[in-house]
């Protein structure tokens, strides 16, 4: 067994390395967000306001494609290089860590190339949505389309110990919920990639806690992409990611979670740590399933935007719109660090964060409560 030395000594550089690249992707993120802005205000690719929407003045699109063509162009370049690259060569030059990922990615090239290609398609999807309005149906056919492609042919999937077909199920039910529930999450300034970053960071960590490579590696290079996004997306915004980023963004969360539930699960470990991308994403599915059933309640098409979302209802209640996104944030990253307590924990331990959890909705469902007026 490698004692605890060893195990630090051998963490640390791939640690290091998965830094560097979500580092180097936040910052070509960050680039392309740059000048997706001003083509988008070149060309007139702009969000107008009206309807539900709370902006006044148009707003560039552009955030979407900057954040797909960050994470894209990083995984691109990495399968390209460990397909043409020998990992002796790696391994001379960049270290046993560096190879460790080269061979992983190797091993998984076609499964990437899949996850890839359906990225593409949501963000084409996307971006023709936010130019002209698609037909709700129509965009949920093509969501499900690509679910089946990733869990089929990338053979990504959870649950497989049920069997292939409701495995792919299954899968094609999460990653339509996930896609979703950050396209609905895409309400206000910074909310949906603020959100998707912190989710992304805790799920990276607990696949890091786990032993895992890809899961790490994966959610690293998502974090660099949607955070270089970000930083023009705080609020007060001064570029949108749209639809084109929100499915993606969904897409990319939907697919690191999946890897994380089905490979190293039940491997030395208890089953409970099947549980981390619940808790982590309990915010964002909580908004989602409470706004779906809003709608459904009251008669109106869940698909169709309003402001009945959590963000919006702590707006009412007098907080400003940067102050509503934080303390979505402040949800979310708690909920993702009772996660970390999941792996390799006992009953008891996985109570005790499923409380949590629970009692973090439960102080939504509270704010989230109409105000009580008086008489």
């Amino acid at each position: 067994m490698m004692s605890a030395p060893a195990l630090v000594a051998t963490a640390w550089p791939l640690d290091l390395l998965l830094a560097g690249v979500g580092g180097g992707v936040f910052l070509l993120s960050a680039l392309l967000t740059l000048g997706a802005r001003r083509v988008a205000l070149r060309v007139g690719f702009v969000d107008r306001p009206g309807g539900h929407k709370s902006h006044r003045a148009p707003i560039p699109y552009g955030g979407g494609s900057a954040i797909f063509l960050a994470a894209g162009l990083a995984l691109a370049g990495a399968l390209a290089v460990v397909g043409l690259v020998p990992e002796a060569w790696i391994a001379d030059r960049l270290g046993e860590t560096a190879r460790a990922y080269a061979g992983g990615m190797h091993m998984r090239a076609t499964e990437l190339w899949v996850i890839l290609a359906g990225g593409l398609v949501l963000h084409l999807l996307g971006l023709v949505d936010d130019r002209r309005p698609l037909p709700a149906l129509a965009k949920l056919l093509v969501i499900v389309a690509v679910a089946v492609l990733v869990a089929t042919v990338g053979r990504v999937r959870l649950a497989e110990f049920a069997g292939v077909p409701l495995s792919v199920v299954l899968t094609t039910l999460w990653f339509v919920v996930i896609v979703n529930a950050f396209n609905f999450l895409d309400n206000m300034d910074g909310l949906s990639a603020g959100v998707a970053c912190i989710c992304l960071v805790f799920i990276a960590l607990c696949g890091r806690m786990a032993g895992q490579v890809l899961v790490p590696a994966l959610g690293c290079v998502f974090v660099g992409a949607a955070a270089g996004f970000l930083v023009f997306n705080f609020p007060p915004a001064r570029i949108f990611m749209g639809d084109g980023g929100s499915l993606v963004l969904g897409y990319m969360l939907a697919n690191v979670s999946v890897l994380t539930t089905y490979f190293q699960s039940g491997v030395g470990a208890p089953p409970y740590a099947l549980a981390m991308p619940l808790v982590i994403l309990a915010v964002p599915l909580y908004d989602f399933v409470s706004v779906v059933v809003i709608r459904v309640l009251e008669g109106r098409n869940p698909m169709k935007g309003d402001q009945r979302h959590f963000s919006h209802r702590l707006v009412e209640r007098g907080l400003s719109r940067r102050f509503a996104v934080l303390t979505i944030y402040l949800a979310t990253a708690t909920t993702g660090l009772a996660a970390t307590l999941l792996p390799g924990a006992d009953l008891r331990r996985t109570i005790t964060v499923g409380v949590m959890v629970l009692m973090v909705l439960a102080i939504i469902a509270i704010l989230e409560a109409p105000l009580r007026k008086e008489t």
